[in-house]
């Protein structure tokens, strides 16, 4: 499973402490095989040559190297190799000059095959052949000295020689590598050791612990060697299928990221760290510690959320499918703009988070941000089209803006909602810009339980003609049957929702249950268009469009049988992002209803190009109808202009006779409120559906 966003191919910068490193190692790892070969003779090259275990034990090593025995969670293939067996085993039986040969061909075999860069397969080469001099060094201590003229075979008064050779070539190897890891990572020493040490000694010891086995069947019989791979394959095999299924759980299919999942584990991860890395006090003049608060200092972490700006005009220009390799490309650029320990996560559809494990504050956050939207911005061509990408990126730091993971990101949200509202790119979190109370933010827990535990609920009110009493349809009126506050209307908890990244799948959840409930419907010949009601952050969700046609395919209704209702609040704030989505619905032949007309200030040019068939008048103006002669003015106005339009008039909020007689006087075209019936359950409004009889205005 080669990760596609993997860094450490990526040469280090000449002169950083990673390229020294590299440098020093390969350098000493040279010096190491050219001493070992300095000392075979002509006669042990011809024992080599015309032992056919040393042909087989190399075949081996090199296909060991290719399957390595992935660490759990490992992004890479990069776990403990089953070439360690055959290559310890040689070390043990003919010397280091066979082991290390074998073991360098090995790794240059395997670096070819997997694309890896120059300065990894030498580092790899040079690093086995290190950590097997410093086993042969022990070897040496106990008078066990190899060579292919003078095999050495153990018995079992070697056995202890042979662990501590064991243990001196795993400490080595672990050390070797896990500076590499800290160095390009940029975590302590200590950490990179620690990360699946237990898991790594426990491999190592099965692995090394079957080498002096081999010599043993080496030295009776090359043939005895394939009898001994056996179980490896089958090792392998299983190891192979857990890891592959903990991969697919933990990362996203088409771009190869990190998914909620693993961001979350990582995130937990990087504020324990940062919650114990304690700053150190600065000095005084005197060279004294000032005295700080008694509370303790954190290091920060930070957590962005990243969403594509006006993704969907790719999809429906080139087509889901070079959207997807977009998405891919997109993974690619991003995990390439950030430092290595840093973590990329695609969410869902175009939008990601990135991990900061450590950040100074909010100005380098900033420029990492920018770097990101930099990254993106750059052209790209596909299928013989050369566009330009750009994201809006909200940031939230641990500890200055929340104390955990989901706080955090509801608040990277609260700020990347903030920055596609300003067109600014990138936001940071400010409690000024955000509406959430700390007594919301409790409900906003609740209301993501709610979702997992379907309290969501819809109630449906019907629409009916005022000339003739037809239906024209139900609305849908989302309901929370909360344990213990009971059934909540929408103004209780949908302005938290709006801002968070809760209310795709609250909007998710309500379209999958009105289409079946217009399913269900138009099963039993009850026509019904089913109306939604869309928020501003619905219309900024690229998948919204698909989400609802999907829907309609599944269940085989025609668009028809589902009404969006868009307040015109939202067309005012979001011209461009909302219109693109609004011209979208309407080209897949969705109705269109403008709610709460009179409350936006919508100019008449753009009502006139608006993909819009109704026009809801609002119920502040409706309620005072008989009352008010300002109000019946009003009312009477949007009536006439609705109607030289050519589109129908609906009156919300009609809650006696009155004023249903007076909206049919002026000649609008339909009401709902109480007088006609009260929001009602799905049940409910079947039983009320079947026995009123009414036609329907929806024709199959």
């Amino acid at each position: 499973m080669k990760d596609p966003n993997n860094t450490r191919n990526t040469a280090p910068r000449r002169g950083s402490p990673l390229w020294i490193y590299f440098v020093v190692v390969i350098l000493l790892g040279v010096a190491a095989c050219a001493t070992a070969f300095s000392g075979l003779s002509g006669a042990d090259l011809d024992a080599l040559a015309g032992a056919p275990v040393f042909w087989i034990l190399g075949c081996f090593i090199v296909y060991g190297e290719l399957r390595p025995i992935i660490t759990p969670g490992s992004r890479e293939n990069n776990g403990a190799t089953t070439s360690t067996t055959f290559s310890f085993a040689a070390l043990l039986y003919a010397g280091l000059p066979i082991a290390a040969a074998l073991q360098v061909i090995a790794v240059i075999t395997c670096g070819i095959l997997r694309g890896r860069s120059a300065h990894r397969i030498a580092f790899n080469a040079a690093q086995y052949t290190l950590s097997l001099a410093a086993a042969q060094l022990v070897l040496a201590v106990f008078g066990a000295l190899a060579t292919p003229t003078a095999l050495w075979v153990p018995d079992g008064g070697d056995l202890p020689a042979i662990a501590l050779a064991g243990a001196v070539y795993f400490a080595c190897n672990h050390t070797l590598v896990g500076s590499a890891v800290a160095l390009h990572e940029r975590i302590s020493l200590a950490k990179a050791l620690r990360v699946d040490l237990g898991y790594q000694v426990l491999v190592h010891l099965a692995l090394l612990g079957l080498a002096p086995l081999m010599v043993v069947a080496m030295d009776r019989s090359a043939l005895f060697v394939p009898l001994i791979v056996l179980p490896f394959i089958a090792v392998y095999l299983n190891a192979s299928v857990s890891v592959r299924r903990e991969h697919q759980a933990l990362h996203d299919g088409l771009t190869g990221l990190p998914n909620r999942k693993l961001l979350i584990v990582r995130t937990e991860e990087a504020l324990a760290e940062a919650r114990g890395g304690g700053k150190r006090a600065p000095r005084s003049a005197v060279g004294r510690p000032r005295r700080r608060r008694s509370e303790p200092q954190h290091d920060r972490a930070g957590l962005f959320l990243l969403d594509l700006d006006r993704f969907k005009e790719v999809n429906d220009t080139l087509g889901h499918p070079t959207g997807d390799r977009l998405l891919q490309l997109v993974a690619h650029r991003l995990t390439h703009s950030v430092r290595p320990g840093d973590l990329v996560a695609r969410l869902g559809g175009d939008e990601f988070a990135v991990l900061l494990p450590s950040v100074r504050d909010e100005a380098a956050a900033r420029e990492v941000a920018a770097r990101l939207r930099a990254a993106l911005s750059e052209p790209v061509r596909l299928d013989g089209m050369s566009f330009e990408l750009e994201g809006s990126v909200g940031i939230a730091l641990f500890p200055d803006h929340a104390p955990d993971f989901e706080l955090l990101l509801q608040r990277a949200d609260v700020a990347m909602y903030n920055a596609k509202e300003a067109r600014t790119g990138v936001e940071i979190y400010s409690p000024a810009k955000d509406r959430n109370s700390p007594a919301r933010l409790s409900m906003l827990g609740d209301l993501r339980r709610a979702i997992d535990r379907s309290e969501l609920e819809l109630f449906y009110q019907p629409k009916i003609s005022l000339r003739d009493g037809q239906l024209v349809g139900m609305e849908a009126l989302l309901r929370w049957r909360h344990p213990d506050k009971g059934v909540l209307e929408p103004e209780a908890f949908l302005s938290v929702a709006e801002q968070t990244y809760l209310m795709r799948s609250i909007t998710h959840h309500v379209v999958q249950a009105a289409l079946t409930q217009a399913a269900a419907w138009w099963r039993e010949d009850l026509t019904v268009q089913v109306a939604v009601n869309a928020s501003g952050r619905d219309l900024l969700d690229t998948g919204l469009t698909e989400t609802i046609e999907e829907g309609l395919l599944a269940r085989g209704l025609p668009a028809a049988a589902l009404q969006l209702e868009i307040t015109e609040r939202i067309l005012m704030n979001e011209p461009a992002y909302a219109s693109d989505t609004v011209s979208a619905l309407a080209d897949l032949g969705i109705p269109l209803s403008l709610d709460d007309f009179g409350t936006g200030y919508s100019s008449l040019v753009r009502l006139k190009r608006l993909p819009v068939e109704e026009i809801k008048i609002d119920a502040s103006f409706v309620g005072r109808l008989t009352e008010s002669t300002d109000d019946a003015v009003i009312v009477r106005s949007i009536v006439d202009l609705v109607r030289t339009l050519g589109l129908r008039s609906v009156a919300e909020g009609v809650e006696d006779p009155a004023t249903a007689r007076m909206l049919r006087e002026m000649g609008c075209d339909a009401a709902q409120g109480w007088h006609f019936g009260r929001p009602m359950d799905a049940e409910t409004a079947t039983d009320w559906l079947r026995s009123s009889a009414l036609p329907s205005a929806v024709r199959p």
